[in-house]
């Protein structure tokens, strides 16, 4: 008799293939042209990049030689800085350190701010993955909740400061903002921030501030807070990244930006420094790379944000005259979420969407919404595909409504 073998507890994950996952990989078996409308992957969009200008500096002789630096290649620091500069924010490259990928930022923050058992904040509804990073750091997963409310005749969404003040406790570290939030679009408004500061400030916790959809807001909008890298008030580190501001996510670089009281940052970058160093996980050809590829980003962001404003507006238009449904209201992002008709549990109106019209969508439980039914959609895909999609999923609807 074969003994299980002890892995780390860590590790006991939930195996098995969930219903919706395995009826979609049925139904592409089976040869359904399934439309997905949850396709985040820009690289399978059909969009259209500068390749020759990406591709040439990969060829460089100078990828050759390797010179490492904890925190990245200083001409890439010089890069990630004009391109805040170029959006009238003042971030030095000394303020900056580099990774492969935010998931693994969030991990070199928390081996810099917490020990096992101790705590972090994060939004709700949000990001599936934040679960799996905070089991991974051995950490604990609080939440606070994003509400989404109407006032003076449109929806939008607000951080419900209370709600997060109350579960704050004695080994909570860090409060997480995802700045705009995935799925819901919405940026932190300034006045949101003047409070988080002072709860930081009286729990000494850090901020940090996840902004990789920074670059895909809607709207100009005087009381939103776009980004937090001239955030002084308190220990608060600001995280970017090519997969969503050059829509390359194969291309594996992030970005931390320290900022604080300064006697803080010194210490916290002292130590961050050394946690890079031990890694040293950010390839020598992208770094190179990055000051003329990041010259590209206003090309880029212009063709995906075009089609991300072109699928919602089409979204806008068809649920507007739907009194079934609802759409609510973003600020930036690249996703949208329609609430539908309470007839049928979430999960039945996935499947049916999957099963009778082809077409597959994130279920809000994917993000953790608190309450359902929710759909999520990709705003991606091609024009004509993500249209074809939607008119399914609203028949579909209108049938069941009205049958």
């Amino acid at each position: 008799m074969s003994k299980e073998y002890p892995f780390a507890k860590r590790t006991d994950w939930e195996m098995t293939q969930n219903e919706l996952i395995s009826q979609l990989d049925e139904a592409r078996k089976s040869g359904k042209d399934i439309i997905d409308l949850t396709e985040s992957n820009p690289t399978r969009c059909q969009f259209s990049y500068p390749k020759e200008k990406i591709l040439k500096k990969l060829s460089a002789a100078q990828n050759i030689l390797y010179d490492p630096s904890p925190r990245g290649n200083l001409s890439a620091r010089q890069a990630i800085a004009q391109y805040y500069k170029n959006k009238h924010w003042n971030v030095s490259p000394g303020q900056i350190f580099l990774s492969a990928s935010t998931s693994e930022a969030y991990t070199f923050l928390f081996r810099l701010l917490t020990n096992p058992g101790e705590r972090v904040l994060f939004p709700r509804p949000s990001y599936p993955l934040f679960e799996f990073l905070v089991g991974l750091n051995d950490i604990k997963m609080d939440t606070y909740p994003l509400v989404y409310h109407h006032r003076n005749g449109l929806g939008q969404w607000s951080l419900d400061l209370d709600a997060l003040r109350q579960e704050i406790q004695s080994t909570t570290k860090a409060i997480v903002l995802v700045n705009p939030n995935n799925p819901t679009g919405s940026f932190i408004k300034k006045h949101e921030l003047e409070e988080l500061n002072k709860i930081c400030a009286e729990y000494n916790i850090a901020l940090i501030s996840d902004e990789v959809f920074m670059d895909y807001s809607f709207q100009k909008n005087n009381s939103k807070a776009v980004s937090l890298v001239e955030n002084h008030k308190v220990l608060t580190f600001t995280m970017g990244g090519l997969s969503k501001t050059l829509a390359l996510p194969q291309m594996k670089l992030s970005w931390i930006i320290v900022n604080g009281p300064e006697q803080i940052v010194s210490q916290a970058s002292e130590r961050l420094e050394i946690i890079l160093d031990t890694y040293l996980s950010v390839n020598t050809p992208v770094q190179n790379a990055l000051d003329e590829w990041l010259a590209l980003q206003p090309e880029i962001n212009k063709n995906i944000l075009d089609r991300v404003m072109a699928n919602r507006q089409f979204l806008v238009e068809q649920i507007r005259d739907f009194p079934a449904c609802e759409f609510l209201e973003a600020e930036g992002g690249w996703y949208a979420i329609i609430q539908l008709p309470p007839e049928r549990t979430e999960e039945t109106w996935i499947l049916d969407f999957l099963n009778e019209d082809h077409v597959f969508v994130h279920p809000g439980y994917f993000f953790d919404f608190l309450e359902e039914p929710y759909i999520v959609v990709s705003l991606l895909p091609p024009v004509g595909q993500f249209q074809t999609g939607i008119r399914r999923v609203l028949m579909r609807i209108r049938s069941t409504v009205n049958a």
